[in-house]
Order: structure tokens, then C-alpha cells, then sequence
């Protein structure tokens, strides 16, 4: 889903600056993905007053166009340093959400196996506020549209470095919706959620899965706490559809965070995600982008590999980066490192999570969760073949 529209989601002198993803789409375009047989770039329309309000309360959907007139609003999260208001700031939120509602529609209805919404994944979003950058909840949008469609099962995995909270608040008494969230300690970032002991509300008790790792994970820490959690509890749940948050802001040079990825770590995060989705969802996959502040030297790159997996095969992480496309991101920002590669170097390897007598930081993370979830799946949390 593609419009240059999306770009107006732009809250001027602000970290979520839309060059990141005008320079994915310029990259993915000049690598040939949206070239690829049998892709399709589809442009939105709009979420409806209606759609937004069988997530967001209608109140606040109300101040949110009140606000995009040019009106100063200082209430419901908006006005803030974090949200700060914008002429147009309704439309162009609605456009996300529209984009991502679609992508959904089309794979619960069979058009298509996988859709991206590449400028969505604005997951920090309340029923009644903004929040963290994000106006509408466009992931929980359209996880309601497909649940309203029929579905009883929907799993959200989320790989942004901040905690998915607005989904999972949205979604915490819903048994039907899976919410599973890796993502830096909440003790040392925004949003202050996402401990293990956050399982779902009553009657939906294991609905959500929190992995809540240490500042310095590295692309070896992380997979093997990706690997030792997800897939035993979507093998369990056993999805209809998968929908994946892949906010790129995990990234080891990224100004908001503090977890240390590469891009090839992000990489082989996309194609663990391609697989469960074929194993467990019948191969019904959504995924959107989310957050990622490192403008030029990751977010383009980490993106593009996404949309290669998405759309078919993984690029090869040693290939260039097109000249054309590092002259656009000078342009666009002289001051910023341009990547001559799609490669950080590193190998991307993990070994796998086998509990022990001395486990580090990571592994301390990854009992945590599995002891306090597990169970509600029928998993044993000592059992590394669960």
C-alpha cells in the first residue's frame, strides 16, 4: 500500500520524519522489489469517521479534527513535544490507518498471501489519546476490521524497540487477538509497559506476551529470545491471520534506543517472521513499519529487506546500495551517513535459548516470560523444545 500522500504524516522538526520512508520506497524501488512479479502497488483510501471509531472513541477522533484546522489543542495527548499538532494532521493519520485496514482486507479475503503498509505501524496510539508519536492506531484498526470480517484468531507480533502498548491495550480482554511484544526493558524506556507479568485481562488471560530485554541486546541476544518465545506461542494459537509491527528502531545506532541490531539482524528477523506465517497463518501475513530514527543509515535498508520478503525472495544483504539512491539520501540529508551496502557485516547467527545454572541478562528475560506465559498454552516453560 503506496501513496506519496502517506509522506504528509509529518510532524515537522520531529524524530518521525517521512524521508525515512520516501527513501525506503526510492530504495525498494531502485533494487527492482516493487518490480517483482505478481506485486502490486496499491494507493489507499482513508479510514471512515466509522472505521477510526471501532477502535479510537469518537470524542477523541473529534479533537484530533479539530486540531488538524490549525486549532491549538493541548488535551488528549496532543500538543505535546511528543504529538505535536499539524494542519491536515486527521486526513493524513486517517490515510495511514486506511492503508493498513486495506492491506488486512486484502489478505483476509485471499486477494493476496502478504500486503505491507510500510508507513504504518503506529502502535503507541489509545483508545482516547495520542501517544509516543502516534496518532491512530492503525494496526488495531485493522486487526478489528478482520475480526469484525469473521476471524477468531489474529496474532500481532511486534519487533519495534518500545513496547506495542496501545495494541495490547486495546486488545488485552479480547481472547482472540494474540499480542506478543519484544522490545527494550520498560524500566529503561518509553513507553514504561510491557513487563512479562502483562498476560491479557480476565477471560483472555496468555492474550499477550511480553519479552522485556536488557539495553545492549545485540542481534545474537535478540533471535534467541525471538526464537525461544514466538514460535511456541503462535504454533499454540494458531493464527488465521499474522499481522507484524517492524519498527526498525532496534537498530544499534538509533538516537531513541538502546538495543544494538543490525540490519542484518533485522533481516533475518523479517524471514523468521515470513516463516511462521507460512507455518502457523496459512501464509496470511500483514505487516506494517512502526519506528526506526536512524533516517538514512538503517530505516531505508532495514525496510527494503522487508518489502524483498514480503514480495518474494530476500535480497542479498552484500549487494549495493544503487548510486541514484545515495545521491537522493544526500540530497535529502547531507549530514547523514549513506550506506554503500545493504550490509551491516554482521553474520546475524544465535544459538538457541537452552535453560541453565548461569543464565545473562537475556536469558534471565526470556524465563521470565515463558515462565509466566507458558503455561496458559500449555507449554512448558523449562522445555526448550516448547
Amino acid at each position: 500500500m503506496w501513496d506519496e500522500e502517506l509522506l504528509r504524516y509529518d510532524m515537522g522538526d520531529h524524530p518521525l520524519d517521512p524521508v525515512r520512508v520516501e527513501l525506503t520506497m526510492a530504495l525498494a524501488r531502485s533494487l527492482g522489489v516493487l518490480d517483482r512479479p505478481g506485486v502490486t502497488v496499491q494507493r489507499p483510501d482513508p479510514a471512515t469517521d466509522e472505521v477510526l471509531a471501532t477502535v479510537h472513541d469518537p470524542d477523541y477522533i473529534a479533537v484530533v479534527k479539530a486540531a488538524s484546522t490549525g486549532r491549538r489543542i493541548g488535551i488528549m495527548g496532543l500538543g505535546t513535544a511528543d504529538n505535536p499538532t499539524f494542519v491536515g494532521m486527521h486526513e493524513a493519520s486517517a490515510l495511514v490507518a486506511g492503508a493498513t485496514l486495506r492491506a488486512a482486507e486484502a489478505v483476509w479475503r485471499g486477494e493476496t498471501d502478504r500486503a505491507v503498509s510500510i508507513s504504518g505501524g503506529l502502535h503507541h496510539a489509545m483508545r482516547d489519546r495520542a501517544a509516543g508519536f502516534c496518532v491512530y492506531n492503525d494496526p488495531a484498526v485493522a486487526i478489528r476490521r478482520v475480526l469484525d470480517l469473521g476471524a477468531e484468531r489474529v496474532a500481532y507480533v511486534d519487533i519495534d524497540v518500545h513496547h506495542g502498548d496501545g495494541v495490547q491495550d486495546i486488545f488485552y480482554d479480547d481472547p482472540r487477538v494474540l499480542t506478543v511484544s519484544l522490545h527494550e526493558s520498560p524500566r529503561t524506556l518509553f513507553p514504561g509497559t510491557g513487563f512479562p507479568d502483562e498476560t491479557g485481562g480476565p477471560g483472555a488471560e496468555g492474550s499477550a506476551v511480553n519479552v522485556a530485554l536488557p539495553p545492549g541486546t545485540d542481534d545474537r541476544g535478540w533471535l534467541r529470545a525471538f526464537h525461544a518465545v514466538v514460535p511456541g506461542v503462535l504454533r499454540a494459537f494458531r493464527p488465521q491471520l499474522l499481522f507484524t509491527q517492524c519498527g526498525a528502531d532496534t537498530y544499534h545506532h538509533d538516537p531513541l534506543a538502546n538495543l544494538r541490531l543490525t540490519v542484518d539482524g533485522q533481516r533475518a528477523a523479517y524471514l523468521a517472521l515470513r516463516d511462521l506465517a507460512t507455518e502457523v497463518a496459512g501464509g496470511k501475513w500483514v505487516a506494517s513499519g512502526g519506528g526506526g530514527y536512524a533516517l538514512v543509515e538503517c530505516v531505508p535498508r532495514a525496510w527494503t529487506h522487508l518489502l524483498a520478503v514480503v514480495t518474494g525472495d530476500a535480497l542479498d544483504p552484500r549487494i549495493a546500495t544503487p548510486d541514484e539512491w545515495r545521491s537522493l539520501a544526500r540530497t535529502r540529508r547531507p549530514s547523514h551517513t549513506v550506506p554503500a551496502t545493504m550490509t551491516d557485516g554482521s553474520p546475524a547467527t544465535w544459538d538457541p535459548w537452552i535453560p541453565g545454572d548461569t543464565p545473562d541478562a537475556v536469558d534471565r528475560s526470556i524465563m521470565a516470560t515463558r515462565r509466566l506465559t507458558f503455561p496458559f498454552f500449555g507449554l512448558d516453560p523449562y522445555d526448550p523444545r516448547d
